[in-house]
């Protein structure tokens, strides 16, 4: 079983709120949640990572960006 993260930074490596989930559907409420929430900063970077077990591969599911949603990435 893995792991889902869901990441939100504000600058590229920079500090990042998380949240983990073992839940799919919770993650990707999660997820969506902080699009609409922190969705208008020019600089979101809004991640959903699955992790493995071992911790040692992961695995983006989703990326969202400001400059992606606009049709600029």
């Amino acid at each position: 079983m893995s792991r889902l993260l869901a990441v939100l930074r504000f600058e590229e490596d920079g500090p990042a709120v998380t949240g983990e989930w073992a839940a799919l559907s919770t993650a990707e409420r999660t997820h969506r949640n902080w699009i609409g929430l922190y969705g208008s900063h020019p600089m979101a970077v809004i991640q959903l990572i699955e992790i493995n077990d071992a911790g040692e591969r992961e695995r983006v599911l989703k990326l969202w960006t400001r400059a992606e949603a606009e049709g600029r990435g």
